[in-house]
């Protein structure tokens, strides 16, 4: 599947930012069945500086820096991204949940680099809640995948997506106190969880398809920022997406942009203003298959 995938964010000012630095997270990533053929981004005000690099995750990163005052920013960014990401093994042909934990805990070789997810993180702490809750998905010897994939179904299962209830802070105890809340949240938790158990997970930002309801029109710019957690398998299998906000696993629908900890890695925007006063943000997305279909 071929997108466009088309993200505004502005902000506007009440008083004047004398100057600002950026930090965005808005390029799509290259990965095995994701080909991005291009992405730009453009800034408003014009930066007195761009620098393109990669953070410490291997995501692409730009650094913006305006010197001059300003009441208003903007960040476009666009891309055209072909999207078929790999299809998991079958579940019982992947290693028992004990073994990945252990080859992870060993972080010999290639397991090193997915050793770094399976440790806590600000907004992904291990707690002891959240690995309770997990338990019931990995009983002793069962292969991984099976494992996660009952994880990811529970959560869509016991908890309601509701927006307004929690915000990008609101602590993983909080939202398993609640049981309700969005992507993010759900994605935090399932991270929590998982670490836990001493299995190497991590936050992956990006965007997913969405479809008018029947009989409705799309609407331009109602498209979302999303979240979902990848977990690694094992050294033979490598990582699996799952989106537990959708009990899906991520194949064709879903474009991803980074992957980080938690949120706080990979915020899309992010940066350091002087003046500024109060701000009114707002986010425009639009996912869209090349041609319309």
């Amino acid at each position: 599947m071929m997108f466009w995938v088309r993200h505004v964010t502005a902000y506007t000012y009440s008083d004047p930012v004398d100057l600002s630095t950026h930090l965005l997270h808005l390029k799509p990533r290259a990965l095995p069945g994701q080909r991005v053929i291009q992405a730009r981004i453009r800034a408003l005000p014009a930066p007195d500086h761009v620098t393109e690099t990669h953070d410490h995750f291997g995501n692409a990163a730009t650094r913006l820096y305006i010197a001059r005052p300003h009441m208003h920013f903007e960040v476009h960014a666009e891309a055209l991204v072909e999207v078929d990401l790999p299809t998991p093994p079958p579940p019982e042909t992947t290693l028992p949940w004990e073994e990945v934990a252990r080859l992870a805990a060993e972080g010999a070789g290639e397991c090193a680099m997915a050793a770094e997810f399976s440790f806590g993180s600000a907004q992904a702490p291990v707690l002891a809640a959240a690995t309770e809750f997990a338990r019931a998905s990995f009983p002793p010897g069962r292969p991984i995948l099976a494992g996660l994939l009952d994880l990811n179904s529970r959560i869509m299962r016991e908890f309601t997506f509701q927006a307004g209830v929690t915000s990008i802070s609101t602590p993983v105890e909080e939202v398993l106190r609640m049981r309700r809340g969005v992507c993010q949240d759900f994605t935090h938790l399932m991270l929590s969880a998982l670490r836990g158990l001493g299995l190497p997970a991590r936050y992956v930002s990006g965007y997913i398809r969405t479809r008018p309801l029947p009989g409705q029109q799309r609407r331009r710019g109602a498209d979302q920022s999303h979240a979902w957690v990848g977990a690694w398998m094992g050294p033979d299998h490598g990582w699996v997406d799952l989106d537990p906000t959708n009990s899906l696993v991520v194949k064709e629908e879903h474009v991803v942009l980074a992957h980080g900890r938690d949120f706080q890695d990979i915020s899309p925007v992010r940066g350091v203003i002087l003046g500024g006063g109060q701000h009114r943000l707002s986010v425009s997305v639009d996912l869209e298959p090349e041609g319309g279909n």
